[in-house]
């Protein structure tokens, strides 16, 4: 049974990434565009162009969650959103209460979280890092293609 999960690994992996990415690319567009309900708080609107820190984030939430939905930069882009998110958490969430139940930062905490595991992890399977890395193997370039550790 081990074997099985382990070599299935890489596509859960990279389900994973995707939907992680879709969800974060959502929030984001949602923010900067008003579609699927709008910035939360604003009834269906935006959020104005360049307030801190809440646009910022909304750029950050559509780019890097695009870019780890495609599995593009898939470790940069998610170190961004990781730290973008720790960021909502400390600052805006811990204010006012300790915990993420308390406080409403659960959305912020897990997205930190996911993003965290995909630094370390990479795209997994159906991401363009694959396709970039192979075409640089066929152009005669040493590169090296990482898989996941099972532990």
């Amino acid at each position: 049974m081990t074997a099985r999960l382990n070599s299935a690994q890489p596509y859960a992996l990279g389900l994973f990434r995707i939907v992680v990415g879709l969800l974060f690319a959502v929030h984001g567009a949602a923010s900067l565009f008003g579609v699927l309900g709008g910035a939360v708080g604003t009834q269906g609107g935006t959020i104005p162009t360049g307030t801190w820190p809440g646009w910022y984030a909304a750029v950050i939430q559509l780019v890097a969650g695009g870019l780890v939905l495609l599995g593009l930069g898939t470790r940069g882009a998610a170190l961004l959103a990781s730290g973008s998110m720790a960021y909502a958490y400390f600052d805006v969430h811990q204010q006012a209460a300790l915990w993420p139940v308390q406080n409403g930062g659960e959305l912020s905490v897990l997205f930190c979280w996911a993003f965290f595991l995909l630094v370390f992890t990479g795209s997994g399977a159906f991401g363009l890092d694959r396709l970039v890395a192979r075409r640089t193997a066929a152009d005669g370039r040493a590169t090296t293609e990482r898989t996941p550790i099972a532990a």
